[in-house]
């Protein structure tokens, strides 16, 4: 994975993408496509985006029993998307399954989705995550926990803030890969977001990749605004 800027289609169905998509006729793009997009278009949304010659996140973040995430996995192989992922939650025989799953789909002589795991969403505060979820650690100390258990399974890395993403890496090398959602440049509001961070910031962490949704999808002029912050996550001076 060369270090991209993931875009996230934050769009409710294929003509809002169709449009978004027009002032990038001349980009080759890596896209995120989640729940809302897939659930309303399904499958055909992903192959009328490969069909455009972009690469894609299918981020449906499987979090159940096994064998459940391994059919699913099966499934989902066959699409021929770039990156999935499972939540850290569901533990470690589950993401095993969900890599046996993706073996079982692809197709002989096609290499297999990179497959990470969600650690703990960029939306979930120390507070949030000690009071709901009943974890007496830090942050962090989960986020390193749910790492190590992902590397365990063998996945190819981790969906975390670019907050942990050095200790991380410290820990797994550059080789495990941190993706981070989360992202907004200076100026920029948070959303729903609790641990943001910058362009520039996740790129002095090792960020393998980082996700940048709203501030592109909803800018006046996204290709700009996606020009931008790719500049600033490259290390681009202007």
């Amino acid at each position: 994975m060369n270090n991209p800027l993931i875009i996230a289609l934050d769009f409710s169905e294929k003509q809002q993408v169709v449009d978004f998509l027009k002032p990038f006729k001349d980009e080759k793009l890596f896209l995120k496509v989640g729940m809302e997009l897939f659930y309303a278009e399904g499958p055909a949304i992903v192959q009328f985006i490969k069909e455009a010659g972009h690469e894609i996140f299918l981020d449906l973040k499987l979090h159940d029993i096994p064998n459940t995430v391994k059919g699913g996995m099966k499934s989902l192989a066959r699409l021929g998307v770039d990156m999935v992922n499972v939540h850290a939650a569901g533990g470690r025989e589950m993401m095993e399954s969900a890599l046996e799953g993706l073996d079982c789909g692809i197709k002989a002589g096609v290499k297999r989705p990179y497959c990470i795991a969600v650690t703990q969403l960029t939306s979930t505060s120390e507070n949030q995550m000690q009071c709901e979820q009943l974890i007496p650690v830090s942050l962090q100390e989960s986020v390193l926990h749910y790492a190590e258990l992902t590397k365990q399974a063998g996945l190819d890395g981790v969906v975390c803030s670019a907050q942990e993403a050095g200790l991380i890496r410290s820990h797994f090398g550059k080789g495990f890969l941190t993706v981070s959602p989360g992202i907004r440049p200076g100026g920029n509001g948070i959303g729903d977001q609790k641990r943001v961070a910058t362009p520039q910031f996740a790129r002095e962490q090792g960020v393998s990749a980082i996700v940048v949704g709203r501030p592109i999808t909803q800018a006046e002029h996204p290709l700009e605004s996606y020009l931008s912050i790719k500049q600033e996550w490259e290390g681009v001076l202007l």
